[in-house]
C-alpha cells in the first residue's frame, strides 16, 4: 500500500466521523457500480432523515487545492454512479453531492459542491 492510499483511507475515516457528529448515518463507503463501467467510486453515502448525501473526500495540504481536485469529468462520473445507486435502491427522498476536504488541522464540508 502506498502512503497516499493510506492517507486517503484516514481522510475518509475522519470524514465519516465528522458526518456522524453532524447526525448522519453512513449508508455505504467506497461505493462503486462495478469495474470498467465508466463510473466513479463514491467515497461515502450518508443519510440524515429524508436526505441522501453523496460525499467526495479529498485529502490535501490546503482547502483550495482539495476543491480544485474535483474535475468536471470526475463530477460527471460521480453523478452517474449516484444515479445508479438511486435507481438500485429506489430512493425517493432528496439527494445532493457534497465534498469534504481534510487538510492538516482543518476540515471543510462543502454542501452541494458537485
Amino acid at each position: 500500500m502506498t502512503n497516499s492510499y493510506i492517507t486517503g483511507l484516514v481522510a475518509e475515516f475522519i470524514a465519516r466521523m465528522y458526518l456522524r457528529l453532524h447526525g448522519f448515518r453512513i449508508v455505504k463507503s467506497r461505493y462503486t457500480t462495478g469495474r470498467y463501467t465508466g463510473r466513479a467510486e463514491i467515497d461515502i453515502i450518508a443519510r440524515r432523515g429524508n436526505l441522501l448525501a453523496f460525499i467526495e473526500v479529498k485529502r490535501r495540504h490546503d482547502i483550495t487545492t482539495g476543491l480544485d481536485a474535483i474535475t468536471p469529468p470526475q463530477a460527471v462520473r460521480l453523478r452517474r454512479a449516484a444515479e445508479t445507486y438511486i435507481a438500485q435502491t429506489r430512493w425517493m427522498g432528496d439527494a445532493r453531492f457534497d465534498a469534504i476536504v481534510v487538510a492538516p488541522h482543518k476540515i471543510r464540508w462543502i454542501r452541494g459542491a458537485i
